[in-house]
């Protein structure tokens, strides 16, 4: 039995591992895929240390990290997508969508989550080609240009913001006459002179060559209209990765983890949760980390005042 599984390889478990191994706790790091969402990130800006990174580099030096440490009490395990998680008399059962089961006295959920995708032609041909879903990763590209940002919640707000602190011009489009976003941050970010709203459009295509050059939308008349950008910035939405662990711990109504801020600690002795999967505010990698460091802090003083 293993005193820890970490559940996700990006860069909160990647740092839950490092911690964990570090104060000889026999863990075993479960993940489908190390790099978490960054990974397909071809210049990240913003992790703390690195003035520029890529998705890919940063995955690679997040394993290095991890093996620096893990000697004979850190295992990972990449191409293991866990699938549940079961409450035993002695701990929890995982098992892995490959049939494989492992035993842990302690759970670190850290698996994030993925963007809700543009469901439209063109959308998944340009990914990372213009359109992206991550601005605070990719935004200073896009400087001096003319963007578009989908989606009317607060994300998309937000996200329009740190677009118009560089980029040329900002068009917000929404699906709904009247939007998502606290009152307050819409009439702020909307009156800014290089922004502009369009509401009850439906989004119909993507449009480029080598990358982005326009989105196509049908306005609330049933007119198609091509508008012509230099890059798409997606905010409708994130799914948390949860499924798996969803019917034993308490979760909101978007299928967050609930956690207790102080610790970490889940609804359920033994389970702890960090990153983009709990009910956060704000879903950044250095928060992430943080968290799952915060966490580990926790996970051994339990295990060791037991």
């Amino acid at each position: 039995m293993y005193d820890l599984i970490i559940i996700g390889g990006g860069p909160a478990g990647a740092a839950a591992g490092v911690y964990a191994a570090r104060k000889k706790l026999k863990t075993i790091l479960l993940t489908d895929e190390l790099g978490g969402q960054s990974k397909v990130s071809e210049d990240i800006q913003n992790w703390i240390g690195a003035v520029s990174i890529s998705g890919v580099e940063l995955s690679k030096k997040l394993r290095e990290h991890m093996e620096a440490y893990a000697e004979d009490v850190l295992e990972i395990k990449e191409g293991e997508k866990v699938v549940s998680v079961e409450k035993t008399d002695d701990g929890f059962n995982v098992t892995t969508e490959n049939g494989t089961k492992f035993t842990a006295k302690t759970i670190l959920s850290a698996a994030g989550s993925h963007r809700r995708k543009l469901p439209v032609p063109g959308a998944e041909e340009f990914d990372n080609k213009g359109l992206t879903y991550c601005a605070s990763c990719d935004g200073p590209l896009f400087a001096g240009k003319d963007v578009v940002v989908v989606g009317g919640g607060n994300a998309g707000f937000e996200t329009a913001a740190q677009l118009l602190a560089y980029t040329k011009s900002v068009t917000l489009l929404h699906r709904s006459k009247n939007f998502k976003a606290a009152p307050i941050t819409a009439e702020k970010v909307l009156s800014n002179p290089k922004m502009k709203a369009i509401t009850e459009v439906t989004i119909t295509e993507v449009k480029g060559d080598k990358m982005v050059n326009a989105i196509v939308y049908k306005d609330k008349e049933g007119k198609i209209i091509e508008l012509p950008t230099d890059g798409i910035f997606v905010e409708i939405g994130q799914i948390p990765t949860t499924g798996f662990i969803k019917d034993i711990v308490n979760m909101t109504e978007y299928n967050q983890i609930i956690i207790d801020p102080w610790t970490q600690k889940t609804s359920t002795a033994g389970i702890w949760a960090a990153g983009d999967s709990t009910n956060i505010r704000y879903h950044q990698n250095n928060i992430a980390v943080g968290d799952a460091v915060k966490a580990i802090e926790d996970i051994y003083v339990t295990l060791h005042t037991q």
